[in-house]
């Protein structure tokens, strides 16, 4: 068997695409042969989604080179390529932020729809640069908040945690706070409880784990689905917050 598996369903925040691939696996209508295929696919799916994530990151040689000659009139040159490598991850961390806020504009659109308009306050909302459950403090950072981008691999992060620790205590009580340097999951939206700090701000990611004593051990991961391997680590943590505070499981 793979060491990797090829389908993760988190059942605090479902990913209705992955239904359809859900449904083969029943006993209506399982067939060894489609499984087997949707495997596959599903595998290969993910490596190019953790393929383009890493161009979008730090964007490789072939990537810049196939970019500039489709924007780039004249010949691809060494001296062109190093002109574009930053052109390339920027329009890249533009790219996403755009997709980002867009989806965010909608699904506020869609909210206020639903609400009558205020007439007492004329000064236009600002779109929020997060697109995952976050803790009430920040509410409060003003200006410093717009200085915050949360990124997909942080959000995709975050609900890897949280499926994980799902274990010990309910999903509402696991609470992803965004910084500048780190993306932080906490028990409670206590800032107390750190149950992981996800470091994704930098080419080497890392996944900050907690002892007994709080202190943050920092473990370099490659994929996301490498969280999984630390999954005992995550659940203990939360379990010796619950027994400080004499909860039950």
């Amino acid at each position: 068997m793979d060491a990797k598996p090829f389908l993760v369903l988190d059942l605090a925040a479902v990913d209705r695409t992955l239904l359809p691939e859900l449904a083969k696996l029943t006993r209506e209508s399982f067939d060894l042969d489609s499984v087997i295929s949707a495997a596959g696919e599903l595998k290969y799916i993910g490596a190019i989604k953790r393929s383009l994530a890493t161009e979008f990151r730090e964007p490789s040689e072939e990537w810049v080179r196939f970019l500039a000659a489709r924007v780039y009139g004249g010949n691809i040159t060494q001296r062109v390529r190093e002109q574009f490598y930053p052109l390339v991850e920027k329009a890249a961390h533009q790219f996403l932020t755009e997709q980002v806020n867009d989806r965010l504009k909608t699904a506020l659109g869609s909210e206020a729809a639903a609400e009558p308009a205020s007439t007492d306050q004329a000064a236009p909302a600002t779109t929020p640069a997060h697109s995952a459950p976050v803790g009430k403090a920040a509410a409060g950072r003003g200006d410093r908040a717009s200085e915050i981008t949360t990124t997909e691999d942080e959000i995709e992060g975050y609900r890897v945690v949280r499926a994980i620790v799902c274990s010990e205590v309910p999903a509402t009580r696991v609470v992803g706070r965004d910084t500048k340097t780190y993306f932080g999951v906490l028990l409670d939206d206590n800032n107390r409880k750190p149950i992981a700090r996800l470091w994704f701000n930098r080419a080497q990611r890392y996944l900050g784990l907690f002892d007994g004593n709080k202190v943050e051990t920092r473990m370099p991961i490659d994929d996301i689905e490498d969280i999984y391997a630390h999954a005992d680590q995550l659940r203990k943590t939360v379990a010796g917050y619950l027994a400080n505070a004499g909860e039950q499981n």
